[in-house]
């Protein structure tokens, strides 16, 4: 069997893999930092590791190309850190285990890294080649995008000098992304208090799962199951029908992943456990059918568990079943401006119980700043009126769309001049940290691209072998054809 190392090109697969070794979950990226510095320490490069860990190298021009601007090679080294059910890895210590299947590269059971490895092995690739034509190179590895973009904020302006960013973290071979979505987490916190489960009840371990997630933003309009809904829905209708106690609640992982599982420790007094059973069957076909072209995968279950020792107490239990109930999710807007993008969405991601407080986590997305905020508010105020407490955090901007970009026409102009047709220019309903950096950095002229990449932040994530070919061959030319000064 073939490894990734033998495939082409061999310089970005022989450093993707070096990436797939090292673990590097977000906040948790104290490894690949190590890695990524001495990587262009070797290289006898010019290397900066900054206050958050963010990693800077500088790569003098090639002779004769000195004239040219300076170009900024953009990736985050984190990854989303995404696994089946039953998979034995731990994110922290083990290394992804990556296969070749069909013409895509994919991870057994996990997240591959994909996201944003290629982008963060493309620019190692630039930094140790010989044979390129290129004017100032600046690599930039930033921290922490999946989980709040942190590197990008703490990004301190005047450290880098060029004036072009290639931000290589985008997922459709052959478009070229000039705007983004901001976004914003909102919070709501419901105090429980516990009781002794009532006499005579019987306890189900009730599962959600084999569900597709994805990535809150470029999958939210593809009509998937959210796990935390389904759950709630299932047990809001059993807490009226067969009086539903909720003792333990597990749901969804992470803010912009697609809550894909979801398992909750509940009891029903004997006398309806029956009946529970049948309504739990009923309401897992109810659901297959819903989502059988969506999500033909999803399994409801309600299996027998042993018996807790307390529940939570019943008002808080009912607040938090019409908080959720309540909670929009899914595609709010579609832009008006450009068919077939989503402008507004909102992904209802995790329901956990944290410290004696139900947790629900939430991400809103907009390429509208003002849509952003009334929703976040309207999610907050439905989280107030079921008696919880809510909150609003991490808030970033969205990238404006600049059609008028030096560089966005040159890369047009290259890729019809390689391939022999004109990019898509597109904005994307994900947040690339371009919209930040390009507050630290307005002068920079920014564009974001990359190889085909199909569910990311879900343990299907997969990348296309000959797409990253493409992409490789894209980069060289950019590099080779950037503007002068």
């Amino acid at each position: 069997m073939s490894t990734i190392q033998e495939l082409e090109p061999k310089g970005i697969w022989k450093n993707f893999y070096s990436l797939t070794q090292i673990p590097r979950p977000s906040k948790k990226e104290e490894k690949i930092i190590a890695f990524t510095k001495e990587f262009c320490e070797k290289l006898g490069l010019e290397t900066i590791v900054d206050e958050v860990g963010n990693v800077i190298a500088r790569k003098p021009a090639t002779a004769g190309m000195e004239d040219r601007k300076g170009i900024i090679l953009q990736a985050h080294l984190d990854m989303v850190p995404q696994k089946n059910e039953g998979t034995d890895h731990d994110f922290e210590k083990d290394p992804i285990e990556t296969y070749i299947e069909d013409g895509w590269v994919k991870a057994k059971g996990t997240t591959l890294g994909s996201d944003n490895g290629i982008g963060a092995a493309a620019a190692m690739t630039v930094l140790e080649a010989t044979d390129l034509e290129h004017g100032p190179i600046e690599a930039l590895f930033t921290i922490d995008e999946e989980t709040g973009m942190t590197g990008a904020n703490e990004l301190k302006p005047g450290i880098l000098k060029g004036d072009i960013l290639l931000n290589m973290d985008s997922e459709d071979e052959g478009e070229l992304y000039i705007g983004c979505a901001g976004g914003v987490d909102s919070t709501g916190e419901f105090a429980f208090k516990t009781e002794a489960v009532p006499a005579d009840h019987k306890a189900y371990r009730l599962i959600v799962k084999g569900l597709k997630g994805g990535h809150s933003g470029l999958d939210i309009h593809l009509g998937r199951g959210n796990a935390n809904k389904i759950i709630n829905t299932l047990m809001l209708m059993a807490a009226d029908k067969f009086g539903l106690r909720l003792a333990e609640i597990d749901g969804g992982s992470l803010r912009n992943a697609i809550p894909r599982e979801a398992f909750a420790l509940v009891t029903v007094p004997i006398e309806k456990a029956a009946g529970f059973e049948q309504f739990a069957n009923e309401f897992e076909a109810i659901v297959q059918d819903e989502f059988s072209e969506a999500d033909g995968g999803v399994v409801v279950k309600a299996e027998a568990a042993e018996l807790p020792q307390n529940v939570v107490d019943a008002k808080t239990q009912d607040n938090l079943f019409e908080a959720v109930a309540k909670c929009p999710n899914g595609v709010i807007n579609m832009s008006k401006d450009m068919e077939g993008v989503v402008e507004t969405s909102t992904n209802l991601a995790t329901v956990k119980m944290i410290d004696g407080n139900f947790v629900i986590g939430t991400l809103q997305r907009s390429s509208v700043d003002a849509d952003k905020e009334k929703l976040s508010a309207q999610i907050r105020d439905v989280f107030e009126k079921a008696g919880g407490k809510a909150y609003s955090s991490g808030d970033y901007p969205g990238w404006k769309p600049n059609v008028d970009s030096a560089i966005l026409h040159a890369m047009k102009d290259v890729y019809n001049n390689r391939f022999g047709r004109v990019p898509e220019v597109k904005v994307i309903h994900a947040g690339l940290e371009c919209g930040i950096l390009g507050g630290a950095y307005p002068n920079w002229d920014m564009i974001s691209f990359g190889p085909t990449i199909r569910h990311p932040h879900s343990p299907d994530e997969k990348v296309n072998v000959e797409t990253v070919k493409l992409f490789w061959e894209y980069l060289v030319e950019t590099l080779k054809h950037a503007p002068k000064k």
